[in-house]
């Protein structure tokens, strides 16, 4: 007995499409609510099964699933979103969850599923923690930011050197904004750099126990070592999406992966500039360019080429064509090292 189906993503439903292949029966249908009790209950039914194969899109809700697929005994297949709606085609109808259930079965049963691939359980524990750190980090520039538009706003004078980044321009920040801000104004900066000395707090515990994960790590620390510009947190976002046995059949296809790729849309003898596509993870973009921007310092082994490319164009295109070779050289790494990325030094 053979069964393969697709699993269709919601908030709210999973949709499901399967086919008996030894008997040709084909069942559809909704497990709601959208959780792990109730996917759970559904899976029974291949209890004693012995060959189940579902995919799913690796679109938000993809681990819960995964995991419940593998803990019933049912083979998992993870399908790459945007090969997934090429695959589909010029639209012919309107899109539905019966219909991208069924492509889903469809082309997991001719062998043609645009396969993803699946992390182990640290690995997606790890990514989950750099995602976290990366939206502190995003929300503790946002508060600083709002502190330098009220100040502008209200016409204060400049804080001089270091800014609210420290002790001593923090004491400055109190000072002029008692002088010279309104009432409105002393509220909005003293709530920002109440928020801002929060997220310091969670931002640095969670520093320590990246960095305590990424020097523990094969990967990491190999990166660390060998990669001009690239810190313990750039190697473990490199090591989590990057690493793993034959990931990637070419350094460039981790380019294109991480986003950093040019992409040119063209039509009828038109072009448009080529941008970035940032498709792939943020953080590991945000890592990335990050990492590149460190090839500004004279003492960088490829600053003559980045002082070439800032002049040519601009700081932020030299820092992203370093980021690119970056992933490059990480990829060449990550693949010799192949599974052992993940081991324990």
């Amino acid at each position: 007995m053979s069964i393969v189906g697709g699993l269709d993503l919601h908030r709210k439903q999973l949709t499901f499409d399967y086919v008996d292949r030894a008997t040709g029966e084909l069942q559809r249908g909704q497990i709601a609510p959208a959780d792990r009790r109730h996917l759970a209950v559904w899976l029974r039914r291949f209890h004693g099964v012995s060959d189940v194969e579902f995919a799913v899109e690796g679109c938000t809700g993809w681990r819960y699933v995964v995991e419940e697929l593998q803990k019933a005994g049912v083979k998992a297949h993870l399908a790459e979103p945007a090969d997934t709606a090429a695959a589909r085609g010029r639209k012919k109808r309107a899109k539905t969850d019966r219909a991208d259930s069924k492509l889903i079965r469809e082309l997991l049963d001719g062998g043609r599923i645009p396969e993803c691939w699946i992390p182990p359980v640290e690995v997606l524990e790890w990514r989950a923690l750099l995602g976290l750190y990366h939206d502190l980090r995003r929300e503790h520039t946002g508060w600083i930011q709002r502190i330098h538009a009220v100040l502008f706003h209200q016409g204060v004078e400049a804080l001089g050197n270091g800014g609210i980044s420290t002790e001593e321009g923090r004491a400055r920040l109190r000072q002029v904004a008692a002088e010279q801000l309104s009432a409105a104004g002393q509220l909005q900066v003293a709530t920002a750099v109440a928020m801002l000395e929060a997220l310091e707090v969670h931002l640095d515990d969670l520093r320590q126990q990246l960095g305590h994960t990424a020097r523990h790590l094969r990967g990491p620390k190999t990166l660390v070592e060998a990669i001009y510009g690239v810190g313990p947190i750039t190697g473990l976002a490199l090591c989590c999406w990057l690493g793993g046995g034959n990931r990637f059949g070419s350094s460039r296809k981790a380019v294109r992966f991480a986003g950093l790729d040019v992409t040119v849309y063209s039509s009828d003898g038109k072009r448009s500039p080529g941008h970035l596509s940032r498709q792939g993870p943020p953080v590991l973009r945000w890592c990335l360019y990050e990492a590149g921007k460190t090839s500004a310092r004279t003492s960088a082994p490829a600053h003559a080429y980045y002082a070439q490319v800032k002049e040519r164009v601009d700081g932020k295109r030299a820092a992203l064509s370093q980021a690119r070779r970056i992933v490059r050289h990480a990829c060449h790494i990550l693949t010799a090292l192949g599974d052992d990325a993940f081991a324990t030094v």
